[in-house]
């Protein structure tokens, strides 16, 4: 695959602005161009697919296999038709995966029945159960048609509740366009050109793309107009290389070594100056994950910090690693404190205590986005702090520490604007 990635902060260039992951001058061109040319109609004309090509050859189902339960498929003149039928969810899927992407679709229920469009996903064991990113189609009085679902996972990621103007954007009995933008880990939806979903999630950068006929008694939809505009793919670099401390450096207390694949740092509780293990780069935009294993005292990811005198060692952000408590919240040390302080309930759901945990943590622009073990920890939107710093591992003074680190890797982004997004407040 060419390393040509892409990341959109919008939908559309009026409504969110663009951004992009180190691409080919190409292929920002081609970006530009895609968001630039959107309509805010939500009604197909030829500026509007400028760029894109067809996604299905509009005869047959060559390319795509049905996968799931027993609906039915077939093709009426240029359109594709889903039927309810036995069984559980039914799919019809790409043979192929694909990354970053713009996908336009229309959609019609002529029997409502709820149906979706995956994007991004999988199936268990490669021949299995059905899972991933889930773009909503929703007839319901809940109206939540383009917020974003983890079919088969982790159930709802972006639903449309707060969003009024987004609910309203359906039309019953009415062919209504979806838009699908997926780039880096921002996830975007707009329906009849109303921006729904703005979603950062860092679960799956790759997969299948396929048109859900939700089991029920019954339901009958249509696609036509399948448009895409394919942006390569995104791709984790490796951070460390799993056996030297080659591109970090050690500060502070505490001892850091290598052992068995992962780092291990320790300390104990006389020493008062808070340990540190340093990317020698700095980095502003970017993705990173983790895993950790906390078995003794806290510790935390840092990022976007800077390095200051004293036994703290360091001021900025971390997303906070404990063995018993706040694991996942974002800490502000020698500023704010607290940013989000999650509730033990809260850390009980997404912690595993005594196992490898997994974190990730978004930078973009002045959003902050945390998850752990795949659920959203912190979500923070326009935070006036650093935008730029470096990234640390650390051993908290005044505490026997034990922790340890692998799999460390990142995904650096680079924002070419930072317009915000009227739909969600981004």
């Amino acid at each position: 695959m060419p390393e040509r990635m892409l990341l959109s902060r919008g939908l559309y260039a009026a409504f969110w602005g663009v951004l992009h992951l180190r691409a080919s001058a190409a292929s920002h061109v081609a970006l530009i161009a895609v968001w630039a040319t959107l309509s805010l109609t939500g009604v197909a004309t030829h500026a509007d697919d400028a760029g894109f090509v067809p996604f299905w050859n509009g005869k047959d189902f060559a390319g795509w296999t049905k996968v799931g339960g027993g609906a039915t498929y077939r093709v009426e003149g240029s359109e594709i038709v889903g039927e309810v039928g036995p069984g559980p969810n039914t799919f019809l899927r790409t043979d192929n995966t694909y990354g970053n992407f713009v996908f336009k679709v229309e959609v019609k229920l002529d029997i409502p029945g709820n149906s979706g469009l995956q994007f991004r996903s999988h199936q268990k064991n490669g021949t299995g159960q059905v899972f991933g990113y889930q773009c909503e189609i929703d007839p319901s009085p809940r109206a939540w048609s383009a917020g974003i679902y983890d079919e088969g996972r982790r159930g709802w990621l972006f639903p449309l509740a707060e969003l009024p103007d987004a609910q309203k954007a359906y039309r019953a009995g009415e062919w209504n366009q979806f838009v699908i933008s997926a780039n880096g880990p921002v996830l975007q939806t707009s329906l009849n050109g109303i921006p729904c979903a703005d979603l950062i999630d860092t679960a799956d950068l790759e997969g299948f793309i396929a048109l859900q006929v939700h089991a029920g008694k019954e339901g009958r939809i249509r696609w036509r107009n399948l448009l895409f505009q394919d942006l390569g793919v995104s791709t984790w670099q490796p951070m460390w290389d799993g056996k030297t401390f080659d591109g970090w450096n050690k500060s502070g207390g505490g001892d850091w070594k290598i052992e068995e694949g992962a780092i291990h740092g320790t300390s104990v509780k006389t020493e008062k100056r808070h340990g540190h293990l340093f990317a020698n780069s700095d980095y502003s935009d970017f993705a990173i994950r983790l895993k950790y294993f906390a078995r003794q005292g806290n510790s935390g990811l840092y990022f976007r910090v800077e390095q200051v005198a004293g036994d703290l060692g360091v001021a900025g952000l971390q997303a906070e690693i404990d063995p018993d408590k706040d694991a996942g919240g974002l800490y502000e040390t020698a500023g704010r404190g607290w940013i989000v302080h999650p509730t033990l309930d809260q850390v009980k759901k997404w912690y595993k205590p005594n196992q490898w945990n997994e974190m990730s943590v978004v930078a973009l622009d002045r959003r902050i986005v945390v998850h752990l073990n795949g659920h959203q920890t912190a979500d923070v939107k326009n935070d006036p702090g650093r935008t730029k710093g470096r990234i640390a591992l650390q051993l908290h003074g005044g505490a026997d520490m034990d922790v340890q680190f692998k799999d460390i890797e990142i995904l650096p982004l680079t924002p070419a604007a930072t317009n915000g997004n009227p739909a969600t407040s981004l």
